[in-house]
């Protein structure tokens, strides 16, 4: 199996002088790309003078991660794509559970190893942690991590098993796969996207699997910080669509319907604790969400209804 370890890189010079590093000292034959989302800092300058093994990839303008992504990857040829956030660390060995997976099961599209918090790392992060899954209202949640609660890592996830999502900061992905679905959702810009994508592989037959026998460890937060506002606007949004777009109409209006209420709480809760900019936020969601419905429509696939029976266990199975 080739594999192809891609690293999206804007304006995080910082990132790359940290962590390419380890990238390189522990990823064997694998090659290393940075795809350059038109940084405007000298990361580019950086990688061409410091590390002259690494490829570099250019797009002409910043489509988030989703659209950088496609962008990309367009320009790879590997079996296994790893894509992997430039704030995240790997250790010795991450590689070789992963692959492993691919090559006993057919049916595995994406993996995701564990994933630690770089600055407490005996602590599970919050984007990936040991697995995600998603809850009978379309809420996305982690093993290791339910909201803001994170669990210490005492060995309890060191399994390996089927999941519902797996985390983009470190997501190995078949690459037929990956184009079969045609990518990434670009209009999510970033945030979820990743979930959607497992979602439309979900529906069609694949797999999505966890190794606890890989770790990595991931800083979080490098572009966009847990107060940010535009944050809450792409994680509403996006949530909003990938449920239209992926469940089937059985399960649908109700889920809607049910989460237009909550995000209106959730609204009034953002304004008293987190300011106006993200009770906007979550109003801008809904606009945008209500704007862009038609096309989110023409998207959804012809599996839902036939294959929500063979994984409605992995929406509410850890729903309590």
């Amino acid at each position: 199996m080739k594999l192809a370890i891609t690293i999206l890189n804007w304006n995080g010079k910082k990132w790359l002088e940290k962590f390419l590093p380890s990238v390189i000292s522990y990823s064997g034959d694998a090659e290393i790309y940075v795809i350059d989302n038109a940084s405007t800092d000298d990361s580019v300058d950086y990688l061409r003078q410091n590390f002259p093994q690494v490829k570099i990839i250019y797009n002409t303008k910043n489509n988030g991660f989703a659209g950088g992504y496609n962008d990309g990857l367009k320009h790879i040829h590997a079996d296994i794509y790893c894509l992997l956030n430039s704030d995240v660390e790997v250790t010795p060995n991450w590689i070789d559970p992963v692959l492993n997976l691919f090559k006993n099961d057919p049916k595995i599209a994406a993996v995701q190893p564990k994933v630690l918090d770089y600055n407490r790392k005996n602590f599970f992060e919050f984007a990936g942690a040991a697995g995600g899954f998603i809850d009978n209202l379309g809420y996305p949640y982690c093993r290791g991590r339910i909201f803001e609660s994170i669990e210490e890592d005492k060995g309890q996830y060191n399994d390996e098993t089927e999941i519902f999502w797996a985390s983009g900061c470190c997501l190995f992905i078949r690459s037929e796969d990956f184009w079969n679905q045609k990518g990434f959702d670009e209009r999510f810009f970033a945030h979820q996207e990743e979930i959607d994508l497992c979602w439309r592989l979900k529906n069609n037959g694949k797999k999505i699997f966890y190794t606890g026998k890989s770790k990595v460890f991931h800083v979080g937060g490098g572009t966009l910080n847990k107060q940010s506002a535009q944050k809450t606007f792409l994680n509403m949004r996006n949530n909003l669509t990938m449920l239209v777009k992926n469940l089937p109409l059985s399960a649908m209006f109700w889920v809607i319907f049910s989460r237009l209420i909550l995000d209106g709480a959730a609204a009034l809760y953002f304004a008293f604790q987190n300011g106006f900019s993200h009770f906007w936020a979550v109003l801008r969601a809904h606009f945008s969400f209500y704007s862009e419905l038609p096309g989110t429509l023409r998207l959804r696939g012809k599996n839902q209804i036939k294959n929500y029976h063979n994984s409605k266990w992995l929406i509410f199975k850890h729903f309590v």
